[in-house]
């Protein structure tokens, strides 16, 4: 039996991951320093650490008899836009500590397979039109955010780690993820969620607030395509970053719109001042496409799975 260590297994994509794992037959360690109301109960272990401390690291690597084959490092401090604007020196600051910790105690521990979570936010701004940017044209860098920066030094980090040891680096570089039992609140959420929560709470022919003109070109991948997809790379042979999302494209109000779709609700949108980041995305997936792995859910298919849990959410929380 395989042995897995997930970390940031208490959010959205790490407990939707320990899950696959399961399924996949791995005994699977998880680690977050909280713990949620949809996380602990798929992992054969649970520990509650904080992975900015080196010697939380050392613990959650640490096995009795046996070593871990594989190590999944999602634990990061982040959240939607509005929260990666206005942290950036937290975000900066624990991810390094995190990042820094997690990859030197794997090195020390032997571990074979160590996989990153990255972001497309080391990419650039992109005007629209423009042509599909690969995975080696995010260098030169040029990030519009703190949390780029940040996830691009951690990416350049691992591979020269990988580079001087035995160390195998698996880096994805995700697109914006969205599913049931993700943030949909409290400023961390990413878009679709937002949206979601904003529809559902909106009354038949009211309004829904967006952040700046609505034109920013964004795609999304559903959760469930997202693990699959993880789960695809680290077991393939790639060792330089990838790319993990899909080739559909929307605005923002083409999203709000999906979701009023999808509610059966008829709703405006309000263009208001807030954070907007890039105006446009447009990357290449050719490479983890070559693994086999193609995302299985559209847009509207996603949200019809997402805007029901959202639904049900505001209604408890009521």
């Amino acid at each position: 039996m395989k042995k897995a260590l997930v970390t940031g297994a208490g959010g959205f994509i790490g407990s939707h991951l320990v899950r696959k794992l399961k399924k996949e037959g791995y005994w699977v360690r998880g680690v977050d320093i909280k713990n949620t109301a949809y996380t602990a109960s798929a992992a054969d272990e649970y520990l509650l650490l904080d992975l900015r401390e080196a010697t939380n690291c050392q613990t959650a690597l640490s096995l009795n008899t046996d070593s871990f084959d594989e190590v999944y490092q999602l634990a990061a401090d982040m959240g939607g836009l509005g929260f990666i604007h206005s942290e950036e020196m937290e975000i900066m600051k624990n991810n390094v500590l995190i990042n820094v910790h997690m990859i030197d105690n794997a090195v020390k521990h032997n571990i074979p397979k160590f996989f990153f979570s990255s972001s497309v936010c080391i990419y650039r701004d992109m005007e629209y039109g423009e042509p599909e940017l690969t995975e080696e044209q995010g260098i030169p860098a040029f990030p519009n955010n703190e949390y780029g920066w940040e996830k691009l030094y951690s990416e350049l980090l691992l591979l020269t780690h990988a580079k001087k040891t035995g160390l195998q680096a698996r880096i994805a570089r995700f697109q914006n993820c969205y599913g049931p039992e993700g943030e949909w609140q409290g400023g961390r959420e990413k878009a679709p969620a937002a949206i979601c929560r904003k529809v559902a709470l909106a009354a038949e022919g009211g309004k829904v607030e967006v952040w700046g003109d609505g034109k920013a070109i964004r795609s999304f991948i559903y959760i469930k395509d997202m693990v699959e997809a993880i789960f695809d790379l680290m077991q393939s042979e790639i060792r330089t970053p990838v790319n993990i999302g899909t080739r559909e494209y929307v605005s923002v109000d083409e999203l709000v719109e999906i979701t009023a779709k999808v509610a059966g609700k008829k709703i405006s949108i309000e263009h208001i001042e807030g954070p907007v980041g890039v105006k446009n995305r447009n990357f290449s997936n050719d490479k983890i496409e070559s693994t086999g792995w193609k995302p299985k859910y559209d847009l509207e298919a996603g949200l019809r799975e997402t805007y029901p849990w959202i639904l049900e959410q505001t209604r408890l929380d009521c």
